[in-house]
């Protein structure tokens, strides 16, 4: 199963050769992170595509495809683009069109929907960025190195694990489904069979999950795991390379936010 939203593409992008793939974990979770507090601060429309550009030329650096890139951002982005989406209808202001049955557009809303989209643009492409740079147990880590309570890191560690557990195993029932020939869209069986083969699906998934989550529990009881236990991190230091990259982030972001004040853009 190769689809957008594979788990394992995403562990296929994150171990490539690049300048960025080399940069210490937290310098990369630190600086996306300041990306998208900045773009959710803004509100200047003109700021955003300028940091959307840099954010390309970044992907342009770290060699990632940018039609698979976007195709991640274009998958995640109807789950809250459907808010932008919907602004123009409802925010009050001076209305620039008029359609049936009353449905009225305002340029107020028209603009704070632009605005919404485009945050939330620049905020996913950092969020696909920051996947395709970093091993999911490299972001683990980097968020304990950070001060990440204990119990926090080891559920994100645990999820991290699963989430790769739960596509396998969906893979394997999925392909265990095709080669029967089910096919949950095939209009030739009834709507209430197919739900009823979805339902077998889940509940199938919820309990080899409940079995093999028992079994990863005991493996880690019998290997000394217990409330005091520890994650392992790796002690490196910030390198060069690592500081000249939060120094040129940070001083681009800056410039942006003095060139909006000073009305040159």
């Amino acid at each position: 199963m190769n689809g957008v939203g594979s788990v394992s593409e995403l562990e296929k992008h994150s171990i490539k050769e690049s300048a960025l793939h080399h940069l210490d974990g937290r310098v990369k979770l630190i600086i996306l992170l300041l990306i998208i507090v900045y773009a959710v601060y803004t509100t200047d429309l003109l700021v955003l595509v300028v940091m959307e550009i840099y954010l390309i030329a970044l992907l342009f650096v770290s060699h990632l495809s940018f039609k698979e890139s976007f195709k991640r951002v274009l998958f995640i982005l109807p789950f809250g683009g459907a808010i932008a989406l919907f602004q123009p209808f409802i925010h009050p202001g001076t209305i620039i069109y008029t359609g049936p049955l009353g449905i009225s557009i305002t340029y107020q809303g028209l603009m704070f929907g632009l605005l919404l989209m485009s945050r939330l643009v620049v905020s996913l492409t950092c969020i696909v960025l920051l996947s395709s740079l970093s091993p999911m147990q490299e972001v683990v880590n980097s968020f304990r190195r950070l001060g990440m309570p204990r119990e926090f890191a080891m559920i994100f560690s645990l999820f991290i694990r699963y989430l790769f557990m739960f596509y396998d195993e969906l893979h394997r029932i999925m392909h265990a489904q095709k080669s029967r020939n089910f096919d949950i869209f095939n209009k030739k069986t009834t709507y209430l069979w197919r739900m009823k083969q979805l339902a077998y699906t889940i509940a199938m998934m919820f309990l080899r999950s409940y079995e093999r989550g028992e079994t990863v529990y005991f493996s880690m009881l019998s290997r000394g795991y217990s409330e005091n236990s520890e994650i392992y991190t790796d002690k490196n230091k910030l390198a060069s390379k690592d500081f000249f990259f939060i120094g040129v982030t940070i001083s681009f972001i800056v410039c942006l936010e003095f060139l909006k004040y000073t009305t040159i853009l």
